[in-house]
């Protein structure tokens, strides 16, 4: 039996947001991205948009409820509302434990049939799957009224490798 591959980067987008609703209009084009068995990483520091982000995200694949922050419910479940899977939101912000506490929430086992996106999931879900989606969004420090939002976006494992990125800045 051979050892897994290592996770191959498709290679990295850096798009350039400007205000929250283009950040909900790059949700609604990466929705269009995304397959039941996809895990979507996002990070970056608070109030730089994981969850405009998010919002967007289930506009585009039609999923039932409001996407709000589930940072006190931690994961917040939302069917489709069509023949698509449902997005799983995370937020991992609380949760100290690593895996040990995410495996409490059985991703796992949503994970096959389902979109999941982690808000603060650096080193709590990478075990989950070597496939996922890496968004990181940074905004200006400091100066609250500027609306400047830098993202990268990063493609791991063959899930991604054929996947043309470049979409999401059309």
């Amino acid at each position: 039996m051979e050892a897994p591959a290592a996770p191959h980067n498709a290679g990295d987008l850096q798009l350039t947001v400007t205000s929250p609703d283009q950040m909900r209009e790059l949700g609604r084009r990466l929705a269009k991205l995304l397959r039941a068995g996809d895990l979507v990483m996002l990070s970056g520091e608070l109030g730089a948009g994981k969850t405009t982000l998010t919002r967007g995200l289930g506009e585009g694949m039609g999923v039932r409820g409001a996407v709000t922050s589930p940072t006190f419910v931690i994961a917040r479940v939302h069917p489709s509302l069509g023949d698509g899977p449902p997005l799983v939101h995370v937020d991992a912000y609380r949760l100290s434990g690593g895996l040990d506490e995410m495996e409490d929430l059985d991703l796992d086992v949503s994970l096959p049939e389902s979109v999941i996106v982690v808000e603060w999931g650096e080193g709590k879900v990478e075990e989950l799957t070597e496939e996922r989606l890496q968004i990181v969004i940074h905004r200006a420090v400091g100066d609250t009224t500027d609306e400047v939002r830098h993202v990268t976006v990063s493609g791991l494992g063959e899930r991604w490798a054929a996947t043309d990125l470049s979409v999401l800045s059309a």
